[in-house]
């Protein structure tokens, strides 16, 4: 687990020098640390960044096979939605207290999006796939509507 102090400038530059131990750097770090790209890049560049670092740190760990294009992409795009949510800054303890769906890794929010063959393909793992289950794309209710 990384230390909580830690900031995130200092978080990314550990994990993309690959000083971070692979044993101790669990889902919540990924979360965490895609907290931290998003904070410190428009998203398409923390995407970019993120996605990179991440089969870097798994090639410098003899792990290429880890990266999942997917998963990494929705966890990624999930996290910035939840920050745009908030309509304001968070620090990553407010926003992990926030989202504690986002933290859990199995039986984890991704099966509301996707069937676990789906995660489990090859192409999957390539390439992002779009969610396929129609729950989705279901929105929630604007928070704020307009009388006429």
């Amino acid at each position: 687990m990384t230390e909580p102090t830690m900031t995130e400038q200092d978080l990314i530059a550990q994990f993309e020098s690959g000083s971070l131990p692979p044993d101790s750097f669990h889902h919540a770090d990924h979360v965490r640390l895609a907290f931290a790209y998003l904070r410190q890049y428009p998203v398409l560049e923390a995407l970019e960044k993120f996605s990179a670092a991440l089969r870097q740190f798994a090639k410098h760990h003899s792990k290429p096979n880890l990266y999942h294009q997917t998963i990494t992409w929705a966890y990624l795009f999930l996290i910035h939605e939840r920050l745009a949510r908030a309509g304001h800054t968070q620090t990553w303890e407010e926003f992990s207290q926030a989202n504690p769906d986002l933290l859990t890794w199995k039986n984890g929010i991704l099966k509301k999006y996707y069937a676990e063959e789906t995660l489990q393909s090859d192409l999957a793992k390539r390439v992002f796939v779009f969610p396929e289950k129609s729950s989705a794309f279901a929105l929630s209710p604007p928070t704020n509507t307009l009388s006429s």
